[in-house]
């Protein structure tokens, strides 16, 4: 009896007696049926005995069952883990077998091969070398199928036969060939707006392509034609005298030997308009107190010019003055007088009637130098007032965006040396106008005087000699 059944056992057996004696504790009118009570509890006990010793055998065999079919599959597993392991060593000899056969293949196959090695990786390499260059090549858009051909000598994996070697050898040749020869194609041109068309492309060896009167350049890797967003207008004209009927003629044409990278330079120079508005307000004020210095200076060139001619046509016959001219002006001043009212005058009467007729016509001849002058100190000063403006604005860029990129300070930059240039652009040619107008009005000037000087000493000569004669 196990255990378990063993204090079942004793629990039933205190609970008999503890039955029993409350049994005789109380009154029982009947003698007999405690006897029968644990009668009854002892069949009970022994039927739960018999149970569970019944219950443990049946368990006991059905362990013992369970562990023989345990041992069976475990014996089961352990055979095909042996099975297993002996495919494994058979599958790794097998396998080390096979390597070392494919080392001793290798070894053979480079035995056979020796030089054709060499001529695989020097095909390739020469393909693939040949591929970068025609992928930045002015040809590859009139010959677009030899980039397939390259691509696929360049990634072989087996050795290239005789064929091979000479397609590779005449695309070499095909590309010298055309980097010395103009042509004509049509091939497909993207615009500014990254549309393609159709054009007619004029190809100047590696170098130079145009169409449609537009310098074009080739996108780097792709291969496609692509018109200059801005072209550069000092070099458009020999397009244009490039003509279709110039094939048995000699002209000139731009050669860009960086195939577009100095096209594209070129082009972003800004043209003369720009560079004027780089230079802002200030610019715009330069120019137009310029533009009205160099109108001034014209005008008054022009006067003096004809005022000159005439002060000339006037000296070869003083005997007639005319009021055309300022000499003659001068020298008519005492025409209305009467020889008895010119001998009445005194020297000093006369020679202030000749002084005030010269400083009348002075100021005509002296015209808008004095303004000039003005002009020609304010241009450099507003040309400095530009670039303090320029270098301010360049400071802000500093401040605001930091001074890693030059191209952010480019603005204010160009703002004040524009501006500079712009203010020593006007103030030079009117400085030497100035200077010339000066000098003729001077000569002009000193004409008049000269001739009021000797006027008045035929007046003086004349008058001792009738002094003389009284």
């Amino acid at each position: 009896m196990s255990l378990r059944n063993a204090m079942f056992a004793f629990a039933l057996c205190g609970l008999g007696i503890g039955s029993a004696l409350a049994q005789n504790a109380a009154p029982a009118p009947q003698a007999a049926r405690p006897a029968q009570g644990l009668d009854r509890l002892l069949d009970q006990i022994r039927e739960g005995s018999q149970q569970m010793s019944k219950t443990n055998q049946e368990r006991e065999a059905r362990f013992l069952r369970d562990k023989n079919q345990q041992a069976q599959l475990l014996a089961e597993a352990e055979g095909a883990r042996n099975a297993a392991d002996a495919r494994a060593k058979q599958a790794k000899a097998r396998y080390d077998g096979a390597q070392a056969g494919i080392a001793a293949l290798k070894q053979q196959l480079q035995g056979r091969v020796g030089d054709s090695a060499q001529i695989f990786s020097a095909v390739s390499d020469a393909a693939g070398a040949l591929k970068a260059q025609a992928q930045d090549s002015l040809v590859t858009p009139q010959l677009p199928t030899r980039s397939a051909e390259l691509d696929q000598l360049a990634q072989a994996r087996e050795l290239p036969g005789v064929d091979q070697i000479e397609k590779l050898w005449f695309l070499y040749a095909q590309e010298i060939a055309e980097n010395g020869k103009v042509a004509r194609f049509k091939a497909q041109v993207f615009d500014d707006a990254g549309q393609p068309q159709q054009a007619e492309v004029t190809r100047i060896g590696a170098f130079t392509a145009f169409a449609d009167g537009r310098y074009l350049a080739i996108e780097p890797g792709t291969g496609q034609l692509t018109a200059l967003p801005r072209q550069p207008s000092d070099f458009t004209g020999l397009i244009r005298s490039f003509g279709k009927d110039a094939d048995d003629q000699i002209r000139d044409i731009l050669v860009d030997p960086s195939r577009g990278a100095l096209l594209r330079l070129a082009a972003e120079r800004p043209a003369l308009s720009e560079r004027i508005h780089q230079a802002g307000a200030v610019g715009y004020v330069i120019i137009a107190i310029g533009l009205v210095g160099a109108a001034l200076a014209i005008h008054q060139l022009v006067y003096l010019l004809l005022v000159g001619r005439k002060v000339g046509a006037q000296l070869r016959d003083l005997g007639r003055p005319r009021d055309d001219n300022p000499l003659g002006r001068v020298l008519g001043c005492l025409r209305g007088e009467s020889p008895d009212s010119l001998r009445a005058l005194d020297t000093e009467a006369i020679e202030t009637r000749l002084a005030e007729a010269v400083l009348r016509e002075t100021p005509k001849l002296e015209r808008y130098q004095a303004l000039l002058r003005m002009i020609v100190a304010a241009g450099p000063l507003l040309g400095l007032l530009g670039t303090v403006v320029g270098m301010i604005m360049t400071f802000q860029v500093i401040t605001e965006l930091g001074s890693g990129d030059p191209k952010v300070m480019a603005g204010g930059i160009s703002h004040a040396m524009v501006a500079t240039v712009l203010g020593l652009l006007i103030a030079i040619p009117l400085l030497f106008a100035n200077s010339f107008l000066g000098a003729r009005s001077r000569v002009l000037t000193q004409i008049l005087d000269e001739q009021a000087a000797g006027m008045l000493a035929r007046q003086l000569e004349a008058r001792r000699s009738r002094n003389a004669d009284a």
